[in-house]
C-alpha cells in the first residue's frame, strides 16, 4: 500500500499569486481542475505500482519493495520552484513542472531498484519521459536515487489527459541519507559550512558502502539457498 503525504490544496494557498482579480479567479479555477487531474495521475501510477508489487510478492520469496509513499506538490512549493526557475506563474508554466505528482519507492537493495526500473520500462501503463540516474552518477553532495518521469493516462469525461508523474527509486540506505539531509538542510535555519558539507558527503559514501556490503551478503545467502535446493 502507498502512503499519500500530500494535503488537499485550498483557495487561500493561492493568495501569493500576483495576478489581477479577474485573472486570479480564472487561474484558480483552471489550477484547481488541473490539480484534481494530477491526483488522478497519481492514483493511476500508484495503482499500477501496487499491482507490480503484489505480483512480485506472490511469485518471489524476496520482496524488493520496502515501502512506497506518494505526494502532490503543495501550491506554495510549486510556485517557489517556478520562481527559482524564473517562470512567470501562469497555467502554461505550471504544466512545465514535471514533479507536481511524485511517488517514492524504497527498495531493500540497489539491484532491486534496477529490477523495478526494468518492469516499469516494460509496462504498457507507463511511458518513460526522462531518466536521471543519481546512483551511478551521484550528485556532488552525495545524493543517490534513480529518478524517472513517467507519463500516465488520466481518463476524463472530456477525453484522456496524459500527465507526468515523478517516480524516485531508492534503497533503504539512500532514503535514510536523503531524509536526514533534507531534515537538516531545509527544516532548520542552520547555515552549512564546507566542513558540514564534507561530513554529509562522507555519510553518503559510508551508507553507499553499507548498501553494497548488505547486497553482497544477501546475494551470498541466496546462492547458498539455491545450492541447497538443488541437492
Amino acid at each position: 500500500m502507498i502512503t499519500e503525504k500530500s494535503k488537499r490544496f485550498r483557495k487561500k494557498d493561492l493568495t501569493t499569486v500576483s495576478l489581477p482579480p479577474s485573472e486570479n479567479l480564472m487561474f484558480w479555477q483552471d489550477f484547481s481542475k488541473l490539480m484534481q487531474c494530477y491526483h488522478g495521475a497519481l492514483k493511476v501510477a500508484s495503482t499500477q505500482l501496487e499491482v507490480l508489487d503484489a505480483e512480485i510478492r506472490s511469485s518471489n520469496t524476496h520482496q524488493p519493495i520496502h515501502y512506497m509513499e506518494s505526494r502532490i506538490k503543495s501550491p506554495e512549493s510549486l510556485f517557489e520552484k517556478m520562481r527559482k526557475k524564473g517562470f512567470e506563474i501562469n497555467m502554461r508554466n505550471v504544466q512545465r513542472i514535471t514533479d507536481i505528482a511524485g511517488i517514492r519507492v524504497v527498495c531493500s537493495y540497489t539491484q532491486d531498484i534496477y529490477y523495478l526500473y526494468d518492469l516499469i520500462q516494460k509496462s504498457e501503463c507507463f511511458q518513460i519521459l526522462r531518466i536521471r540516474d543519481y546512483i551511478r552518477n551521484p550528485k556532488p553532495n552525495g545524493y543517490r536515487s534513480l529518478h524517472l518521469v513517467v507519463v500516465v493516462p488520466v481518463h476524463l469525461s472530456e477525453g484522456t489527459l496524459n500527465l507526468p508523474v515523478e517516480v524516485q527509486l531508492r534503497s533503504i540506505a539512500m532514503d535514510l541519507w536523503a531524509s536526514l539531509e533534507h531534515e537538516l538542510r531545509y527544516k532548520s535555519d542552520r547555515v552549512f559550512s564546507a566542513e558540514d558539507e564534507q561530513k554529509l558527503l562522507n555519510c553518503a559514501e559510508t551508507l553507499a558502502s553499507v548498501d553494497t556490503q548488505m547486497q553482497e551478503l544477501f546475494l551470498h545467502e541466496n546462492t547458498h539457498e539455491k545450492t541447497r535446493d538443488t541437492k
